[in-house]
Parts: C-alpha cells; sequence; structure tokens
C-alpha cells in the first residue's frame, strides 16, 4: 500500500517563501514521476511541478521562476521550495506520483492528503 504524505504548509506573507515535502512510503520504487498540484476554493485542481526519475522538470507558468521540485531517492521523498509566495498562491497544495511515462499532470494519479498555504 502506497502513501503519499504532504508537510510543510502554513500561513506566510507575500513575498515569503516555504518549502512542502512529501514523504512515501509502500512501493515506490515504480514511481516514474513525482509532482505537485494545488486547488483553490472554486478553483480547478491544476498541476505546477514535477519531476521525473531522470531529474527532467515541468513547471505551470504560473510558478515557473518562482517553485522549484526536487528529489531525494534515499528518502524517497520530494519537495517544492516555494519563493515570493503571492495571494494568488494560496491553495491546497497536493503531492502526487505516477509510474508511467511520460511525466505529465495526467499520468499523476497516486495522491496525498494535501497541506494548506496560505499567503496573506
Amino acid at each position: 500500500h502506497v502513501q503519499l504524505v504532504e508537510s510543510g504548509g502554513g500561513l506566510v506573507q507575500p513575498g515569503g517563501s516555504l518549502r512542502l515535502s512529501c514523504a512515501a512510503s509502500g512501493h515506490t520504487h515504480n514511481y516514474y514521476c513525482r509532482g505537485w498540484f494545488r486547488q483553490a476554493p472554486g478553483q480547478q485542481r491544476e498541476g505546477i511541478a514535477a519531476i521525473a526519475s531522470d531529474a527532467s522538470t515541468k513547471y505551470a507558468d504560473s510558478v515557473k521562476g518562482r517553485f522549484t521540485v526536487s528529489q531525494d531517492n534515499a528518502k524517497k521523498a520530494v519537495t517544492l521550495q516555494m519563493d515570493s509566495l503571492k495571494p494568488e498562491d494560496t491553495a491546497m497544495y497536493y503531492c502526487a506520483a505516477g509510474e508511467t511515462y511520460p511525466c505529465v499532470w495526467g499520468n499523476l494519479n497516486y495522491w496525498g492528503r494535501g497541506t494548506q498555504v496560505t499567503v496573506s
């Protein structure tokens, strides 16, 4: 049984930084791609950052240049460093993982329960 658990959310002022972490447990050796989504109230869930097993990354335009995704394979963890945060970054942030090539949003089908990020 695979579990993804997010941590690191909270309240931060505009212009500040937060670092989210996602710990994985269970049979994670088949993960090809891991990433982050977010969902604000009344909005659709959107993919914002992803990293493949070869360390290639992709970002949504809304976070490019401000957010950085990285992974620690030994710890089965993936992190999201969020800098220059804006009020519009306020959302529930979800860690996700997938086993299928290529590393695109639609192939991330294992989910954590989310961690709240509020920029105010």
